[in-house]
């Protein structure tokens, strides 16, 4: 091995470990946080070790009765909303890939242009209220069945598949849906498994659907949500709590919480089920980048 390659793999080495430093640092010192005494982290210096270790954060985070029936709603609405997302992003994409469809280029323009231009809060509130989707679960899944962005990669994947192995189909005898499940979405596993991580995590993530079109209904209440009433709870009920009250207690297991390590405490629960995810789909979310970003 040459000097410039030592010199490069050793670079190489270095750069990759500070940026991994730098990624784990955040969600291990947060991690950190949420395993603290609240009152003990007003004083910072909380790095990558509990200074005063307790679960009380937690405790006060899962203690509402509501959170484990929002937590399966969240699930539901993520697993129902991804695999109707793809399958249907999927379908949209194959068409509009398509030379022989005549408005493919009407159809991808269109789509495109709502990127650029929205109707607003209130035309999309009115909308949904029309279609009476307001006080329904459906309101998590139809609004962003397909999502232009996914739509665009997908697309860019079909492109680059050899276009042979389809004909060879056709002179099968194999018609357009026979080729699209036979064929297209075999093929298209890794985008498709990347476009459900983006899926899936922006449906886990949502909460402010919830607040506007079924903050009334509890039953259809998601994690999020109620992570973010326990937040505004939390800092209604100690706003008047000053630090002084804090260092008094410096030393002391306190069994009390602050909009801190709530904060704290609700990122990891939040995080947690996309981070056990994430490695199942990582070869191939990695594979589909790299592919599908191929062709514009």
């Amino acid at each position: 091995m040459s000097t410039g390659d030592r010199v490069f793999e050793y670079a190489n080495f270095t750069v990759l470990t500070l940026l991994m430093i730098v990624t784990l640092y955040p969600f291990l010192n947060t991690l950190a946080v949420s395993l603290n005494n609240a009152n003990d982290s007003i004083r910072g210096g909380i790095y990558l070790v509990p200074r005063i270790w307790t679960l009380e954060n937690y405790k006060y985070v899962l203690a509402e009765a509501t959170i484990f029936h929002a937590t399966m709603i969240s699930v539901l609405r993520t697993v129902i909303g991804t695999v109707l997302t793809v399958f249907c992003s999927a379908m949209v994409a194959y068409t509009i890939s398509r030379e022989e469809f005549i408005l493919r280029k009407f159809v991808t323009v269109a789509f495109i242009l709502t990127m650029y231009i929205n109707g607003g809060l209130i035309p999309n509130f009115l909308l949904i209220r029309d279609l009476g989707l307001i006080d329904s679960f459906w309101v998590y899944i139809f609004p962003g069945l397909i999502g232009v962005f996914n739509l665009i990669i997908i697309r860019s994947f079909i492109e680059g598949l050899p276009e042979s192995i389809l004909e060879s189909a056709r002179i099968d005898g194999a018609g357009e849906y026979r080729n699209f499940f036979s064929i297209v979405l075999p093929l298209s596993t890794p985008v498709l498994a990347t476009v459900a991580l983006f899926s899936g995590v922006y449906q886990w993530n949502q909460w402010f659907d919830v607040f506007l079109y079924n903050s009334s209904n509890i039953d259809l209440s998601t994690l999020q949500y109620e992570l973010q009433k326990i937040l505004q709870n939390s800092n209604a009920s100690m706003s008047a709590k000053s630090a002084s009250d804090a260092f008094s207690n410096v030393g002391q297991q306190n069994a009390g919480v602050t909009p801190f390590s709530i904060r704290a405490t609700m990122t990891i629960v939040a995080s947690l089920p996309i981070i056990m995810v994430y490695p199942f789909l990582q070869k191939y979310f990695v594979k589909g980048m790299m592919v599908g970003g191929v062709k514009g």
